[in-house]
């Protein structure tokens, strides 16, 4: 278990992060059609999994836009955004912000994702949707970078979790 802070309130995860070398854990998430994703979907890749609360925050907002700033020209990396929002939302919200370089992910029909990697938020307000973390995974599907930011209004440390990219 995890702890984060929600404004300075502890709260906790479910667990922990995937290990540095350990190999990611499969998914089952929606996409915006409403397929169902896996990680084999992206095999061959470098993902970022960019895990948040919701994208109708600002920080969850922020956070989307610059990692797809910076997927521009990286035919090599896909750049997920996790969250437990409906498929619909995070689609609107994509196309409103013009952001083609990312790939909206929701926990619509499991919390899986979340137990399998320790971000399932467990007490709290916001218990049942993920704390804010960022993993990368390389093309072998080894995680090479985590982190779980440890106050839930913060953002995410960019230049780390690109650099590992």
């Amino acid at each position: 278990m995890a702890t984060i802070t929600l404004q300075g309130n502890e709260i906790h995860t479910n667990g922990e992060l995937p290990a540095i070398g350990a190999q990611a854990p499969d998914f089952k998430l929606v996409d915006g059609e409403l397929n169902d994703r896996s990680l084999a979907d992206y095999k061959g890749k470098k993902k970022l999994l960019n895990i948040v609360p919701s994208l109708d925050t600002p920080v969850c907002a922020t956070s989307t836009q610059k990692f797809n700033e910076a997927a521009k020209g990286r035919d090599d990396v896909v750049m997920l955004i996790i969250a437990a929002d409906l498929p619909f939302a995070m689609s609107r919200f994509c196309t409103g912000e013009k952001l083609d370089n990312v790939i909206p992910l929701a926990m619509m029909r499991s919390r899986n994702f979340g137990k399998d990697y320790g971000v399932l938020i467990t007490d709290g307000p916001l218990a049942g949707i993920t704390a804010r973390a960022v993993m990368v995974i390389d093309e072998n599907d080894k995680v090479v970078y985590t982190e779980m930011v440890p106050e839930i209004a913060q953002e995410p440390d960019y230049k780390k979790a690109l650099a590992a990219l």
